[in-house]
């Protein structure tokens, strides 16, 4: 099951909307059913960002660019 945690700056569509969800409760909801291949791919999705099916629900993640200071690049 995911937490609150693992969702951060990503914004996270449901079903091919055109608005972001805004409660991250709807997403860990859904996720207390996935087994652990699902999970791991809407972890991999978090992270990179992307869109996949698990159950019948379709997820697209938009992965927001990290700031980088100007001495870091």
């Amino acid at each position: 099951m995911l937490k609150k945690q693992a969702i951060r700056q990503q914004k996270i569509y449901l079903n091919k909307s055109s608005e972001p969800i805004v409660q991250k409760d709807e997403v860990i909801l859904l996720s207390e059913n996935w087994n652990e291949n699902e999970e791991f791919l809407f972890r991999k999705l978090l992270k990179q960002g992307g869109s996949a099916n698990i159950q019948g629900t379709h997820f697209r993640v938009a992965v927001q660019e990290k700031m980088y200071k100007l001495k870091d690049m």
